[in-house]
Parts: C-alpha cells; sequence; structure tokens
C-alpha cells in the first residue's frame, strides 16, 4: 500500500521473537511510523524486569494504555501506525483495541521454547534477561481464532515474514 497507509498494526509475540526487527522493517515497507513499545515502559517497570522480576497485570496496565493512546492518535490523525508489544494475554489485548482502536491488526510472531531462548542467549544491550523468557511463554495467551490475527513464524526470515504481511494487505 505504500505511502497513505492508515493501517494500526501491534506486533506482538514474547521476548526474542523479533518485534522490534519486524516491526521496523514492516513500517518502512509500508512507509509509516514504527514505535517501539518497550520504550514506552516506565523506569520502574524497566528496573524490575532488568533485575529478572516479571511484570505483574498492574505493572503492564500504564504501559499498554500508553500503547492505546499511541494507536489511537494515529487512527485520529488518519496515519498509519506499526507498535511493537507483548500484548501477551486477550485481556491486554482488547485493552488495545478498546482503548486504542477498534481497528488495529494484531500479528503474532511465534516460535519454539528452544529458538527463542537462542535468539536471547546471544542478544546484547537490552534490559529483559533471558531468565524471563519462561514467565513470558506461561503469561502468554496465544490469539483466539475470533482475534483475526495474522500468524508467523519466526523460523522463517524477517524479509520473508514482512512480505508476507505485505501481501496480506497490511
Amino acid at each position: 500500500m505504500g505511502a497513505g497507509n492508515t493501517g494500526l498494526y501491534v506486533i506482538m509475540g514474547v521476548s526474542g521473537s523479533g518485534k522490534s526487527l519486524i516491526g521496523a522493517k514492516l513500517a518502512a515497507a509500508l512507509h509509516i511510523d514504527f514505535v517501539e513499545g518497550d520504550d514506552l515502559h516506565p523506569p520502574e517497570n524497566v528496573k524490575r524486569m532488568a533485575a529478572g522480576v516479571p511484570l505483574t497485570d498492574d505493572n503492564r496496565r500504564g504501559w499498554l494504555l500508553r500503547i492505546a493512546d499511541r494507536l489511537h492518535a494515529a487512527q485520529r490523525a488518519r496515519i498509519g501506525l506499526v507498535v511493537s508489544c507483548s500484548a501477551l494475554k486477550r485481556s491486554y489485548r482488547d485493552l488495545l483495541s478498546s482503548s486504542g482502536s477498534a481497528d488495529v491488526r494484531f500479528v503474532y510472531l511465534t516460535g519454539s521454547r528452544e529458538l527463542l531462548a537462542e535468539r536471547l542467549a546471544t542478544r546484547r544491550g537490552h534490559f529483559m534477561p533471558a531468565s524471563l523468557l519462561e514467565s513470558q511463554l506461561a503469561t502468554l495467551e496465544e490469539p483466539a481464532p475470533d482475534e483475526d490475527a495474522w500468524v508467523c513464524d519466526i523460523r522463517d526470515p524477517p524479509d520473508t515474514i514482512v512480505a508476507d504481511l505485505v501481501r496480506r494487505g497490511a
């Protein structure tokens, strides 16, 4: 679609699934802005995660509302936006949709525990330690069929995933 795309996309999945990479590449392909959801975490959340302490629903609520605000602002301005956000639970996705925009398309990046752990073991410079992968997987509620999320296998190369998303109508 390119310039003029007004789609709203949340690239979701657990840590290590490639949300930031895929989100940035999709936004570039669509000529729309990308927001790194991790940048919207309050400092207290970052400190908790850096210390290996999983976030609670209460910890996540303000962060999710910030993301929802960005989605809603893009919708009001009639501009497209891609946001990376783990969106691990349906209730989180519902909050993003109801507080942000009902027109949000969720893109779920999924992969094996082994591949995710391998990616996290080699990742540098991120506050999220590999030790939190298990808590994220335990929290994860995969999107239900009625959520109509686009599911992508992270074994595929990033450019292949993005090309597939563009073909799907992103």
